[in-house]
């Protein structure tokens, strides 16, 4: 019997078979999750507004470094291991500081609730006493029925004698309230009532506060991307209102509808501080995947914002600390109107 000799192995295929040299295409893989996660505005909006989605739940975008630790280590691939640094390092740098302790608030402070409550909120007396067990100077809602608002009020009296009401939104307060007026951030194109933005100035121990609560459009998520044109054009007329504010401090409270990494929303946070602390994650109440509740200032520092127990609500509310620059300062006196980004 006669043997043939092996078949000559093919140049270079030790290396193709080596760590170093599979997983290429994981390796890319989780190089593209690092870029999206640094720049997702590279992402063009124009078609579907897929920048707008990605953007909404970017901190997710993070979850894609497991499957690709998976298929790495099955595919024993060194080149793809290292690579997956360049992920978890981007998602650090975005979001990591959220996970960090908060710095103490200053003496001059303001706790602040936001919350949608709900147009479908079958207990509005209960959903109240859980605001106002977070001893909150401040409680903004939206969705606020006509119908509930008696509810509301009662059960808030004793411990917040102050409110204003426009439409849908509301606000209650331990101080005083004055020059209450509604904003208007109505998009073209509604024709019914439509009444979700107001503006008053909050007479604090602190100095005056204006505060501005807002509840912008739904947005939706179907075959044809983001639909999220009329909350992009509220959000330009309330940047625009916010703006022109000569009120030194300011606050925005409200239902935004979108996340401060939504590009949607730049002519707001464009202009305005955003907390540095906790994802508080709001929406939808059954397994919150967004902070669509937002909380914003100028001439102020938002502290780190945390959800509190749900409601008969679909929305979580969020709360925080919000520290007031002490009065006389460059912070409180404002310098001008904001510029407005489109």
């Amino acid at each position: 019997m006669t043997h043939e000799p092996p078949a000559a192995r093919p140049k270079g295929a030790a290396r193709a078979g080596s760590p170093w040299t599979r997983g290429r295409v994981l390796a890319a893989s989780a190089a593209l999750v690092a870029v999206l996660l640094t720049f997702p505005r590279a992402i063009p909006n124009w078609a579907l507004r897929v920048g707008s989605l990605l953007e909404s739940f970017l901190p997710w975008l993070g979850l894609a470094v497991v499957p690709l630790l998976g298929l790495a280590l099955l595919r024993r691939s060194a080149t793809a291991l290292l690579a997956l640094l360049l992920p978890v390092a981007a998602w650090a740098y975005a979001f990591g500081g959220l996970l960090l302790p908060g710095t103490h608030p200053g003496a001059q402070a303001l706790v602040v609730v936001q919350h949608n409550v709900s147009d479908e909120n079958t207990a509005p007396a209960a959903t109240a006493r859980t605001l106002a067990d977070a001893g909150p100077d401040l409680i903004a809602m939206e969705e606020l029925l006509p119908t509930a608002r008696p509810l509301y009020e009662k059960t808030l009296a004793p411990h917040y004698p102050f409110h204003a009401v426009r439409g849908t939104v509301a606000l209650w307060s331990k101080h005083p309230l004055s020059g209450t007026r509604p904003v208007d951030i109505k998009p073209r194109g509604i024709t019914e009532s439509w009444q979700r933005g107001l503006r008053t100035v909050v007479h604090t121990p602190y100095g005056d506060v204006a505060a501005y609560v807002a509840h912008l459009p739904s947005v939706r998520v179907g075959a044809g991307g983001l639909t999220s044109a009329r909350r992009d054009e509220s959000a330009v007329l309330l940047g625009r209102a916010v703006a022109a504010e000569k009120v030194g401090t300011v606050i925005l409270l409200g239902d935004l509808n979108g996340t401060v990494d939504d590009r949607g929303l730049a002519p707001l946070t464009s202009q305005l501080n955003l907390s540095k602390r906790g994802f508080a994650f709001s929406f939808p109440a059954s397994f919150p995947l967004a902070r669509i509740d937002q909380v914003m200032a100028r001439g102020a520092e938002v502290g780190p914002l945390r959800t509190l127990p749900a409601t008969g609500s679909d929305h979580l509310p969020v709360a925080t600390r919000i520290s007031l620059a002490p009065p006389g300062s460059p912070q409180r006196r404002g310098s001008g109107p904001a510029p407005i980004r489109k």
